[in-house]
């Protein structure tokens, strides 16, 4: 017992807990005496709060005020803008010097082709473009044909340009050139036995599933579908015509799945056709084959005329139907023209129009249409010229957007000059706009900062680097002409090689021609004959010479014998025989008697 109790005594630290509940109580109320900072808060408190929590308490569960205030911003979003048009900002892309008459965006939205009426396209990169929005690539497709339609294939690896010119072109997404599609045999009257257009192409573009297969059309009057792989002529499909004669395609477009094809006539017709399936026959059947010693290949195209729906006088003759839209339930189809109408279509009564707009004018035949991602707006863009100028608020065009449910025109976005081209990419959620005149081209790009995706905003944000003090570069290094150790004169040597210089042998100086002049140190008389042509040519056509200035009679006279004036220059042989010549003598005058 004294050895535990001296253990107890020797302790050291605080002693332990008396043990009990009385004891744990008196040790609770000493510490709470002994407690510093507030006081903790009441049980009640506790028991209405969560465990843990931080931060004010939540609102009761009855209560809606984060909620309603959320429905009141989006109902004040809707009543200022109800079709949530992402138009509050706006980036300009420069590089054209004439308008932009077509533009696509691939899929993914990161990169925009662009061409232009100044026989270029570039190509942007959104990933990779700085603020200073500049193309990393720019192409001549066609030198002195202007680019006329842009696509890119469903899977972004390539896209197809087609320019005035018969032959449309594909290239990667860099821009490299795959090939350029045939030109057809211009002496052969009937199309569908040529294995390309003839004649400048007007529009084209590329199936929205199959990434093999391109549409064109052409003002040789028909419509040819291309293997994009092997770049080969697939189809060849031609319009009816009321008459024999050829009329011109001016546009063409798949529909969302690609098994219609509509192609706008110049004559103001729209016809529609069902590719889906097998479709057309061979263009060999019927024709008599060449004998096989010819190696004449055989037409591996088929061919196809008759259209499923057609709409005659659909717009008006000799203005050009600019572009078609297909809507993705394949039932509407929006057609835009020069003779600056829009009109909406029903393809289940394919006889009049559901609704058309007027006073709709534009400056270029490849002004297209397109619709909105949710296909409730209509998007096609006005020129710079009559009433509609001045409604969109300033000198030049505007982007129109149409209503499709309500069938009525709803918005005008007004731009410098005139709009060619629009399209309203889904991913992004941003709208552009090929717009320029004469003067130059720009491609618009609309946004929202907050519905708005990727796109024009990735580049926005990214400033250029600036130049530093510190950047040193590889010197600058000028040679001046003969500063070479080849190239030096050696001074000791300068008069013989002077001398040789004036040998036209050794210098080996060329013949100077015709450019010496007539007669003299050129091939005129160098063989020193006298054939009639290098006389001709060096008497200039005269019988006597350039250089003899002389009066006639003196040029006579001149061969004349001088010692004897009475022998003359034909006589002069017979001066030895000529008889002495006696002369009468004068008889004295007889005088009168």
């Amino acid at each position: 017992g004294q050895t535990g109790a001296g253990d107890d005594d020797a302790a050291v630290g605080p002693p332990r807990p008396p043990a009990g509940a009385a004891a744990a109580a008196d040790g609770a109320a000493d510490g709470a005496n002994d407690l510093v900072g507030p006081p903790r808060p009441a049980a009640a408190d506790e028991d209405d709060a969560e465990p843990g929590m931080v931060g004010p308490p939540r609102p009761a569960a009855d209560s809606d005020e984060s909620e309603d205030d959320d429905d009141a911003e989006q109902e004040e979003a809707e009543e200022e803008d109800p079709y949530q048009l992402p138009i509050g900002h706006e980036v300009t892309l420069q590089g054209h010097e004439r308008a932009v008459s077509c533009l696509d965006i691939e899929h993914s939205g990161n990169r925009l082709v662009s061409g232009s009426l100044d026989y270029t396209l570039r190509i942007f990169d959104f990933n990779g473009m700085k603020s200073d929005l500049r193309s990393f690539r720019e192409l001549t497709p066609s030198d002195g044909h202007p680019v006329l339609a842009v696509s890119w294939s469903p899977s972004g690896e390539a896209f197809m340009c087609v320019t005035g010119s018969a032959q449309p072109r594909f290239y990667d997404r860099d821009g490299k050139l795959l090939g350029e599609c045939a030109r057809g045999d211009m002496y052969i009257r009937d199309m569908k036995n040529t294995k390309g257009h003839i004649t400048a192409c007007s529009g084209g573009c590329w199936h929205p599933i199959d990434r093999h297969t391109a549409v064109t059309s052409s003002e040789d009057g028909t419509v040819r579908i291309w293997d994009a792989n092997h770049i080969l002529q697939k189809t060849v499909v031609r319009p009816s015509t009321p008459s024999a004669s050829r009329v011109g395609v001016t546009t063409c477009a798949y529909n969302s799945d690609g098994k219609l094809l509509a192609a706008g006539m110049m004559d103001g017709t729209l016809q529609v056709w069902g590719v889906g399936g097998k479709f057309g026959t061979s263009a060999a059947v019927g024709i008599v084959l060449p004998p096989s010693a010819q190696m004449v290949e055989k037409q591996g195209w088929s061919y196809v005329s008759r259209p499923n729906q057609i709409m005659r006088k659909a717009h008006e003759a000799q203005s050009e139907i600019s572009s078609l839209a297909f809507s993705q339930d394949d039932r509407l189809l929006a057609s835009r023209s020069t003779d600056g109408s829009l009109k909406l279509w029903d393809l289940r009564a394919f006889k009049s129009p559901l609704a058309a707009w007027h006073d709709l004018p534009t400056n270029y035949a490849t002004t297209n249409v397109t619709f909105s991602p949710d296909e409730r707006l209509l998007l096609t863009g006005t020129g710079a010229v009559g009433p509609a100028a001045a409604a969109a608020g300033g000198s030049g065009g505007a982007v129109v957007f149409v209503d499709v449910r309500e069938l009525r025109e709803v918005r005008r976005v007004g731009m410098p000059s005139s709009v060619a081209a629009v399209l309203w990419h889904a991913r992004l959620n941003q709208i552009f706009a090929g717009v320029g005149d004469k003067r130059g081209g720009a491609t618009r790009v609309l946004y929202d900062t907050s519905s708005s995706e990727r796109g024009a905003l990735l580049a926005v944000g990214r400033a250029p680097r600036q130049a530093s003090s510190f950047d040193a570069g590889l010197p600058l290094v000028i040679k001046t002409p003969h500063a070479l150790p080849m190239y030096r004169e050696d001074t000791g040597r300068k008069r013989s090689r002077d001398k040789a210089r004036q040998d036209p042998i050794k210098s080996r100086k060329p013949d100077p021609g015709a450019s010496a002049g007539m007669g003299r140190a050129g091939r005129i008389g160098a063989t020193g004959g006298t054939l009639l042509t290098q006389h001709l040519l060096k008497t200039r056509g005269k019988l006597q010479s350039v250089d003899s200035e002389m009066d006639p009679r003196e040029a006579i006279l001149r061969h004349a014998n001088t010692k004897d004036p009475h022998i003359s220059m034909l006589t002069a042989a017979y001066a030895k025989t000529q008889p002495t010549p006696v002369f009468a003598e004068p008889e004295p005058d007889e005088e009168d008697d």
